[in-house]
Order: C-alpha cells, then sequence, then structure tokens
C-alpha cells in the first residue's frame, strides 16, 4: 500500500458499499435460485395417488395438497433460504410427521378408513371399513422423507450456481 492515497486505498477494501451490495444481491439470487430447485424437486417426488407409499420413500398424495403447497423464501436478515411445505390452516404437525415420522396423540375422536377396501361375499367392491379413533389415542408414523432427499439432489449443483454470480 505504499505509494496510494488514502482515499485510494480504501477503495480497494471489500467493505465498500458497491462490494457489498453485489454480494448480497448475488446471494439473493443464487439462494432463490436454489430454492426453486430444491422446492421443484420435492414436488416432483410426490405421487398423487391413493395408495400409501412405501416407508423410506416419498409420500403419496390423495388430494394433491402437500405437493402444492410447497414453497421458498429468502430470509435477508440471515441470508438463508427456507424450503419446505407449509402448515394449512396454520396448525398440524403431518409434514413434519412425514419427513422424519413419530408419533401423535390424538386430541378429539376421529373417523378414518382403515384397512383394504375389497369385495364382499357376493362379489361387489367395499370400500375400506370407517374406524373411530379414541381421544388419546397415539398414533405411529414412519418417516416418509421428501424435503431432504430433494435437497441433496440439489446440493451439489449449488458450487456451480455461485461461479460468476458477483459481478
Amino acid at each position: 500500500m505504499i505509494g496510494y492515497k488514502l482515499d485510494k486505498a480504501k477503495s480497494m477494501f471489500f467493505d465498500r458499499k458497491t462490494v457489498l451490495s453485489s454480494v448480497d444481491r448475488a446471494t439473493r439470487r443464487v439462494l432463490s435460485k436454489f430454492g426453486a430447485y430444491v422446492r421443484t424437486s420435492a414436488k416432483s417426488s410426490i405421487r398423487k395417488r391413493k395408495k400409501v407409499s412405501d416407508p423410506g420413500r416419498p409420500p403419496s398424495s390423495r388430494t394433491g395438497l402437500l405437493k402444492k403447497f410447497i414453497f421458498f423464501a429468502y430470509d435477508g436478515q440471515k441470508q438463508s433460504v427456507v424450503i419446505g411445505p407449509v402448515k394449512l390452516n396454520g396448525k398440524g404437525d403431518a409434514a413434519e410427521l412425514l419427513e422424519y415420522g413419530g408419533t401423535r396423540t390424538v386430541q378429539r375422536g376421529q373417523w378414518v378408513r382403515r384397512g383394504r377396501p375389497g369385495r364382499n361375499s357376493r362379489g361387489h367392491f367395499t370400500a375400506a371399513p370407517w374406524v373411530f379413533i379414541e381421544p388419546g389415542t397415539t398414533l405411529h408414523y414412519r418417516a416418509r422423507p421428501f424435503m431432504g432427499p430433494a435437497f441433496e439432489r440439489e446440493k451439489p449443483k449449488l458450487p456451480a450456481m455461485w461461479a460468476g454470480s458477483i459481478k
């Protein structure tokens, strides 16, 4: 730095507003793109069908709501991206139970279909029977991860996204 004037020397440091704003812009752009890739990968792994998926495989979605409500958002304060399904009606832990497995205690009694559809003794089709689940019953869920594997599939692409991103 010998031979430089003070103003010239200050302009060469990386704490200049223009450099920092370029880095922030590039970070937002790259992480948003990465979030979109992970979201697309997670959505494509979920099949819309009635059959229950095998544990360890991505879940099936009967109505398509799980697939429809996967979003991503860039957090400017933490300079990170949050990717995942939103809670419908502001409550529920269904997505977390699907991703990691676990248990849930039934608060209010509820009617669910249990068993498999089939044919009765006269050969007519019958739906799975309705069963009442009593309040206080503990339900066990086996993991059917979909966000973690999507993240791991897209993670190797991240360094290439950063290459040449700061302009």
